[in-house]
């Protein structure tokens, strides 16, 4: 089975590493210095008091060639269009897609794009790129969920168990994309507004980052999907986490990056059969940074 890793940031790199310490035939997709930097001395991963250099084969998207089985779309939303565009030459009917890119609608997305068998899925991970070629991961959350199409699910079920990553198969996966997205979606967006870690929103702004989280419960219930028990969960988990953790929406605003605002914050603004006035707000300000 052949496997693309398109994106080797902090979700997409920590997994074509654990991929290919397992010895699966994986390539990843990266650019500029980071991917100079993994070609030439492997990728690293930084997890807890451990390192870990693993040797990887990696290329830019330009360069794809051959068919891959399995292709998991790691990228920002916003570049999942592109990066689809670029690597569908090596894509047919048989092969299974899965982003596990920020938000509710990307495997909607593929799904337009392509006539290849899409699944839904999502990835629990604090992980960043901490300079070219390394990648640092903080605390022991990881669980990846997924569903759809049962064949195709069972295939990348196997994937995860062979590299040993802890995974769900979900009977119901537009819930479990809008439980990942209300806590994202939510301190992304406070986390960037404040600039703040998410442990500091939640002593600071607790009332503020309940109500957002409410909003957004109250988004996916008119979309049929009832999630309302998810925001006090939300906030015990933004309690547990460490105190310099945050999100990869924040640390791209710091870092004066492209970010992922719209997928995370105006999909919730913008929503019209719902009133959302703390996201409204945020956002428009967040537009002008």
């Amino acid at each position: 089975m052949r496997v693309a890793v398109v994106g080797l940031g902090g979700v997409g790199g920590y997994l074509a590493a654990k991929f290919a310490q397992a010895g699966i035939d994986v390539v990843g997709f990266a650019r500029g210095e980071h991917l100079h930097a993994i070609q030439k001395n492997g990728i690293m991963i930084k997890e807890d008091e451990t390192e870990t250099l693993t040797p990887l084969s990696a290329k830019e998207l330009c360069e794809v060639e051959g068919k891959f089985d399995l292709l998991l779309f790691c990228v920002k939303s916003y570049d999942i269009v592109k990066s689809y565009q670029e690597i569908a030459p090596c894509i047919d009917k048989k092969s299974v897609l899965i982003s596990f890119s920020n938000g509710v609608d990307n495997g909607d997305k593929l799904r337009e794009l392509s006539d290849a068998r899409v699944l839904d899925g999502v990835i629990y991970i604090l992980s960043h790129i901490e300079k070219a070629g390394v990648i640092r991961k903080k605390g022991k959350l990881f669980a990846a969920v997924f569903g759809g199409d049962r064949e195709a699910t069972q295939l990348l079920a196997d994937l995860f168990e062979k590299a040993t990553l802890r995974y769900k198969i979900a009977e119901d996966i537009q819930t479990a994309l809008w439980k990942k997205y209300i806590f994202i979606a939510t301190f992304a967006t406070l986390t960037s507004y404040y600039d703040k870690p998410i442990a500091t929103i939640y002593k600071e702004h607790y009332d503020e980052a309940k109500a957002v989280l409410q909003e957004i419960a109250a988004v996916a219930k008119s979309r049929g999907v009832m999630i309302e028990d998810e925001v006090q969960k939300a906030l015990d988990t933004a309690s547990k986490l460490p105190v310099d953790a945050s999100t990869s929406m924040h640390l791209d605003f710091q870092n004066k990056k492209v970010t992922e605002l719209e997928s995370l914050s105006g999909y919730i603004a913008k929503e019209k059969s719902v009133k959302t006035p703390l996201m409204e707000k945020m956002y428009k300000e967040l537009r002008t940074i």
